[in-house]
């Protein structure tokens, strides 16, 4: 009984091993609430306690070749929400990640093979908290790293960050004025870091706010 179980146990690791074997493009998901993911985060009215309405849009669907680095370093299958174990003091939906690793896939298939997504997002968080040095931006560096390291023996790599964050920078003036600068640094810190001079980074927003402002 025993020695079945441990080759049940060997089994199950196979294949979850065989089944990183075929990422070959990461992304890193960054930034504050809005990439952690609040679509679909309701307030409760019975109990005053946010949740979320578990509905997932067809472009947000698990897919054999979308995966997600856990808060423990491991590749699982990608599910929404995404950064449930990340921005844990917080109560997470949908977010951009999901649906845009679909739309790569739907573009790029035969060229980007399987996806892996790097959550590391947190609500509320401002610029200055994921400055180089601060515990955000070794978190979002380390598992960038971790998650490079667990596939690099197929020939994966980086290809891009998605960045969504800066309402946390608009309560105070001088922070609003100064974030352009700051956000420069910040992304030519990270490709330094990241050893990547080049590397995509991708600035998510909000359509709605952008039609409001006029940007």
């Amino acid at each position: 009984m025993m020695m079945l179980f441990v080759l049940f146990l060997s089994l199950a690791s196979h294949a979850s091993s065989s089944k990183e074997q075929h990422i070959k493009s990461i992304f890193i998901l960054a930034g504050q609430s809005n990439m952690a993911g609040r679509g679909g985060v309701v307030n409760d009215t019975l109990t005053g306690i946010t949740i979320w309405d578990g509905v997932v849009p067809p472009e947000c669907l698990p897919n054999k070749s979308i995966f997600r680095l856990s808060a423990n370093l491991t590749w699982v299958e990608a599910r929404e929400p995404l950064h449930a174990d990340i921005d844990v003091e917080k109560t997470n939906g949908i977010g951009p990640g999901m649906p845009f690793a679909h739309a790569i896939l739907a573009n790029r298939a035969s060229s980007i093979g399987a996806i892996g997504l790097v959550p590391c997002a947190i609500g509320g968080t401002n610029l200055s908290q994921w400055e180089r040095g601060s515990f955000l931006y070794r978190q979002m560096i380390g598992r960038a790293k971790a998650a490079l390291l667990k596939v690099n023996d197929n020939g994966a790599s980086i290809r891009g960050l998605l960045w969504y964050q800066g309402e946390s920078d608009t309560t105070s003036i001088e922070d609003a004025r100064s974030y352009k600068a700051r956000l420069e640094t910040f992304f030519g810190d990270l490709r330094l870091d990241l050893q990547f001079p080049m590397l995509p980074i991708i600035q998510c927003g909000c359509r709605y706010c952008a039609l409001v402002t006029g940007q």
